[in-house]
């Protein structure tokens, strides 16, 4: 099983960013793939999280509003589409995935099975 994340760039305060998490080696369709981010000397902190159904989403309040979570399950890929960044949305972003998440857990790192390597995403002021 693979996890794959990319899109991560330099980008000015209110630009946007597309973050992408491809998988392989597993029914992408069956997981809850959710978005991790981690600042240096911070805490892994979550962002967004969809359902394996893909009907249901999830948010940190920071980025509600600014940041769009979905899959494309016939391409074994789901997307984070980043608006309105903001120099604090700085991290190197991580995506997981797992089977049998129920909802109350989907903003827990600790309930992923498997882990993409990250994504640097660096917002200049």
């Amino acid at each position: 099983v693979q996890l794959q994340a990319s899109g991560g760039g330099l980008v000015q305060a209110g630009g946007s960013l597309r973050l992408s998490c491809a998988g392989s080696g597993l029914t992408f369709s069956a997981y809850t793939v959710g978005w991790f981010r981690q600042a240096p000397g911070k805490e892994r902190e979550f962002v967004a999280a969809i359902k394996r159904s893909g009907g249901a989403t999830y948010y940190a309040d920071s980025v509600k509003g600014r940041f769009t979570i979905s899959r494309d399950n016939a391409k074994n890929t789901v997307f984070l589409q980043m608006h309105s960044l903001k120099p604090e949305d700085t991290a190197a972003y991580y995506c997981a995935a797992d089977k049998s998440l129920i909802c109350s857990s989907v903003g827990n790192a600790h309930a992923y099975h498997y882990w993409g390597q990250g994504t640097q995403v660096t917002v200049s002021s």
